[in-house]
């Protein structure tokens, strides 16, 4: 008892290096608690992603379990604080089982596509950007139906953005010759490296109003409402927005993916 009390006044950077000396079961136990807080949040958050296919219940103890894997892995030297490493790791947890779930259906893809259609059929009559009223008017859907496909669409597009950027990792990891560590293979951090480097290029190439949107959205982690009120549009227009940008990322990583594999393909011949 006087062990935890002990530790209710250390801050949690203290902690985790003290974990990384002593590999303490109680420590690593007080650290759980105080981070399960992110995975509670993280799995509301996304709970359109997962619903059709597990609980939240289910996903909360997933994510207590990423949480102890990551205070085994987290590297205190380098300049990430803990709540960014494990909040990209339980999404990507979550992003993971989405995948392998092919948890869209092709209802919501065929509807996505269709909303996409009537917005530029819509635009080149007018040559101004319709409302959702008048997209909803146009398909003679409810404006509630609307929502719901562009809320659905949005994950979907970051779903697929994410499948682009592992497959991108897994092609060139197939090429490399196994090490007994991870951390052995000067591969993987180029990898990284170089993944990181195509995908800003890509924001780059954007708009500056999509620019904004991926910015706000991943970056500063604002919702699509909240983002709507900063630029002063829509919410429908701002799902939009970020619908596009993810696309052209996407696009963009498929082509930096085809010309990874080329590479491996030239170096193997």
């Amino acid at each position: 008892m006087k062990i935890q009390e002990d530790y209710t006044e250390k801050s949690n950077e203290e902690l985790l290096q003290m974990y990384s000396c002593t590999h303490s079961l109680e420590i690593k136990q007080e650290l759980v608690m105080r981070y399960v807080y992110i995975v509670k949040s993280i799995a509301l958050q996304m709970r359109d992603v997962y619903i059709s296919f597990s609980q939240t219940e289910d996903i909360i103890n997933e994510g207590v379990l990423v949480i102890m894997n990551a205070i085994e892995k987290f590297d205190l030297d380098k300049n990430v604080k803990f709540e960014t490493y494990i909040s990209k790791r339980i999404k990507g947890m979550i992003i993971d089982l989405a995948r392998k779930q092919d948890w869209v259906p092709r209802s919501a893809r065929k509807n996505a596509r269709d909303i996409d259609e009537a917005i530029v059929t819509l635009y080149n009559k007018t040559g101004q950007y319709p409302t959702a009223e008048a997209v909803a008017a146009y398909l003679e859907i409810t404006p509630e139906k609307y929502q719901e496909t562009m809320r659905k669409a949005a994950l979907f597009h970051v779903l697929s953005l994410d499948m682009v950027l592992a497959e991108a990792q897994d092609n060139s990891a197939r090429s490399q010759l196994p090490r007994s560590r991870e951390n052995e293979q000067p591969e993987n951090c180029l990898l990284k490296k170089e993944t990181s480097e195509a995908l800003a290029e890509g924001i780059k190439l954007l708009k500056e109003n999509e620019q904004l949107v991926i910015s706000l959205y991943y970056i500063e982690e604002l919702n699509m409402r909240q983002i709507a009120e900063v630029l002063q549009v829509s919410e429908p227009r701002v799902s939009q927005i970020h619908s596009n940008s993810i696309k052209k990322l996407r696009k963009h990583m498929q082509n930096f993916n085809q010309e990874g594999e080329k590479r491996n393909v030239s170096g193997i011949l």
